[in-house]
């Protein structure tokens, strides 16, 4: 979703982890081994992040609350979909402008939020019960704490939409398992996608601004 904005890619070729090994900056045995790799690692990502904008795929997606009841569901990390108007944004995997407690990572009273003009915190820096502040981010092998709500909104929807997603990282790539039978469902990527074999999923060959473009309109001819 914000490749088109400039952030760098995770799994795509040349993307982060053919940059940084997984289990060194992703994963809490990581973190223990060395925290001050991982602090610096997320520091990087979050300079990056302060550089960019929305593309027009996040503001069409904000744009759909003029007409309906929009959740974002993201396994992206970054605020993109805040910046671009969403009022109700879940993130799967963590804030990239938030740090925690590393002893007690979803307690919110040790929850620390960054802005664009102080993102950079100094490793060795301690949250609020003494432990190192860690990033708010859901680190492979940890549980996914916002999950069953994303799947109680997805067992809502009249119309579920994704965009950009290999639906090949779970806990995540189940949420389509929840949609009831015959909600449509709208798949925008431009690469092939191992999608389940539902009817009524209809497969936008196209990016993400590109593919919401197309989407509305087809949203609009069908509210005709």
């Amino acid at each position: 979703m914000s490749a088109e904005s400039g952030i760098s890619t995770f799994r795509d070729a040349g993307g982060l982890w053919n940059k940084y090994p997984v289990q060194q900056v992703a994963s809490h045995e990581g973190w223990l081994a060395d925290p001050e790799l991982v602090t610096e690692f997320y520091n990087s990502r979050r300079a990056e992040l302060i550089k960019t904008s929305p593309n027009d795929g996040h503001r069409l997606v904000a744009e759909l609350e003029r007409d309906y009841d929009v959740t974002v569901v993201t396994q992206n990390v970054d605020n993109l979909h805040e910046q671009a108007g969403s009022s109700e944004v879940i993130h799967l995997h963590g804030e990239l402008m938030k740090m925690c407690s590393s002893r007690d990572v979803d307690n919110p009273r040790f929850h620390v939020t960054l802005t664009a003009d102080n993102y950079r915190v100094e490793p060795g820096t301690t949250a609020g019960d003494g432990s190192l502040l860690r990033p708010f981010i859901v680190f492979f092998g940890e549980s996914v704490p916002m999950i069953s709500i994303a799947a109680d909104k997805a067992a809502e929807a009249d119309i579920f939409i994704i965009i950009g997603t290999s639906l090949n990282v779970y806990p995540a790539a189940g949420l389509v398992d929840f949609v009831r039978r015959g909600v449509p469902i709208y798949l925008i990527d431009p690469k092939p996608v191992a999608a389940p074999s539902r009817s009524n999923i209809t497969h936008i060959h196209k990016g993400a601004s590109e593919g919401m473009r197309e989407l509305m309109n087809i949203l609009a001819t069908s509210t005709e």
